[in-house]
């Protein structure tokens, strides 16, 4: 049995791989760059582009589950190519899909709730890896940021991977929804005084407005829709859930040992007082995408 994973060398997505690999499971990584993936030898890498539907055909055949996203294309817009990969996966014969929303609802996930695949919605709070978007503003002691003051339940990466793999493999999980989350809501103020504390560095936290944050995520080249859908996240508090602690048996990774696994050896390598200096990244991120130069995701 075999489960196709898109988004496969992305932030949430080699997690997936990672996750199901451990499980033993023959693993099938969609990526329209195979040649860049660098994903572990018995992964089987196939080209594919989920905004091109038909280019999914042949990597369909054989797969039993599948984890979706539901974005797509260099500026990750949502993907409005729902019906057709609800239609195609129904006919490869996939038995269940997980679906990695991006903050919303959309197209994708109407079409699969309205067609005969098995679908669990996975809604992933803010990746802890999206921090690292701070670095070139830590290096100057001040992060500038806005909503500076909403707690968000950040969660891990490794975390989602590991709820998307198991509702994948166990089943049971048709027409749920799922609120991925971290243990504690943080806000980006008490997020960063929590990396300042591990790097022994006193840092500034300078919160923007909304119009400052817009301009920013423009300037990044965002599109009037993922705009407002950052605007939207970013003003909403996302408390914790226990769907990790559910799941998985276990609890949720923590903040702090992230910063200390990922942040703090990162930052040895990205400069100011730390070492080389990081190239800047573009603004702030939501639900569990990918930054362009970003998820959720």
């Amino acid at each position: 049995m075999t489960f196709l994973v898109t988004g496969a060398t992305g932030k949430a997505g080699r997690h997936v791989v990672d996750s199901l690999l451990a499980e033993g499971r023959q693993v099938r990584a969609l990526t329209r760059t195979p040649g860049k993936a660098a994903l572990p030898p018995q992964v089987e890498v196939v080209k594919g582009d989920l905004t091109d539907p038909a280019s999914l055909r042949d990597a369909l055949s054989g797969v039993v589950g599948a984890h979706l996203l539901t974005t797509g294309g260099d500026d990750y817009a949502t993907l409005t190519t729902g019906p057709e990969l609800a239609g195609l996966f129904a006919e490869a014969g996939v038995r269940r899909v997980a679906l990695l929303w991006n903050g919303q609802a959309g197209p994708v996930e109407e079409a699969f709730a309205a067609g005969p695949v098995e679908w669990t919605r996975l809604e992933a709070t803010d990746f802890m890896g999206n921090t690292l978007q701070w670095l070139p503003q830590i290096e100057e002691g001040r992060v500038e940021e806005v909503f500076g003051d909403v707690p968000v339940a950040v969660v891990h990466e490794a975390d989602v991977g590991a709820v998307s793999a198991r509702v994948l493999i166990d089943g049971g999980h048709a027409g749920r929804s799922y609120t991925i989350t971290g243990p504690v809501a943080l806000t980006a103020r008490e997020r960063l005084a929590v990396v300042g504390d591990a790097l022994g560095r006193p840092l500034e936290f300078a919160e923007i407005g909304e119009v400052r944050a817009r301009e920013r995520w423009r300037a990044a080249g965002h599109g009037a829709e993922l705009i407002e859908v950052l605007a939207a996240w970013h003003r909403t508090p996302h408390p914790a859930t226990s769907v990790v602690r559910e799941l998985l048996g276990r609890e949720p990774v923590p903040f702090e040992e992230w910063v200390r696994d990922r942040f703090v050896r990162t930052s040895r390598l990205a400069g100011g007082r730390t070492g080389r200096r990081a190239r800047p990244r573009s603004a702030t991120a939501g639900p569990g995408r990918r930054r362009p130069g970003r998820g959720r995701r």
